[in-house]
């Protein structure tokens, strides 16, 4: 994804250049063309992390079929008898191969992460009193309205008065945050943003409750979302269902 937005940017800058030199702009012709090398750069340092990320999986799919193969002989050996001190030598060996690729693929699975960067989380209710921010950045056309970030919407679930409060687990990774709907619907939170590291094999649980009074809350939704349905070049805004119908989401900007 990353590549594909940079080559367009590269093409399109190219084609800037080519219609240009029709003028004697030297000067503009100059910044086009530090963009270019710039972006040619940035390319060929994606082009290496892409092949440095592939040669990790496919080291890891190896490592897999290996611990397959091990966990196969592993139940082939416990389900028969006992048998000779050959039987069990042989059991043994397979359990260890079994633990061992277990492991080459812990480390694998640690090398991938650090190699996946980081996400940013955001969310900002309208008319909200923290700290002001830049405004919301989706992949939409140059000319389409952004759309605004309202944190929770509802189809009149949500009244003035309301306190709701949302915990997102990500691994160890914690982000819990409270806020209140006030009138015309604006809302107040007491955080905007997280940056979660990524975790191959964890999901991201979001559970959204309702703060009623100090000893009854009522927990409105609990969701969890694959985090690889987050990753995009340019950031976006995603809406994420909280209930069953549908009826409350919760808008986010993840920008990876």
């Amino acid at each position: 994804a990353y590549l594909e937005v940079h080559q367009l940017e590269l093409e399109k800058l190219s084609t800037q250049i080519r219609e240009s030199k029709r003028n004697s702009r030297l000067g503009f012709l100059y910044d086009l063309d530090k963009q270019v090398k710039s972006i040619e750069r940035f390319l060929r340092r994606l082009e290496f992390h892409a092949s440095k990320i592939d040669e990790l999986y496919e080291a890891y799919c190896i490592q897999r079929r290996l611990r397959d193969g091990a966990h196969n002989m592993v139940r082939a050996y416990s389900t028969g008898s006992p048998g000779s001190r050959e039987a069990r030598e042989s059991l043994a060996e397979a359990s260890k191969g079994y633990k061992e690729y277990t492991e080459n693929m812990c480390l694998l699975e640690n090398e991938l992460e650090s190699q996946l960067g980081e996400f940013h989380v955001r969310m900002k209710g309208k008319g909200s009193r923290s700290a002001p921010g830049p405004p919301p950045a989706c992949p939409l056309p140059p000319d389409a309205p952004l759309p605004s970030l309202a944190g929770l919407a509802g189809f009149a679930r949500l009244c003035a008065g309301d306190q709701y409060e949302i915990f997102m687990k990500y691994g160890r990774q914690r982000w819990k945050l409270r806020g209140r709907i006030e009138v015309n619907s604006k809302q107040v939170w007491d955080s905007e943003e997280m940056v979660f590291l990524p975790l191959v094999t964890e999901f991201l649980s979001i559970k959204v409750t309702e703060l009623k009074s100090l000893a009854n809350h009522v927990v409105v939704g609990n969701v969890s979302c694959e985090t690889k349905d987050l990753f995009a070049a340019l950031p976006q805004v995603v809406a994420v269902d909280i209930n069953d119908l549908g009826t409350l989401k919760l808008s986010l900007e993840v920008t990876w």
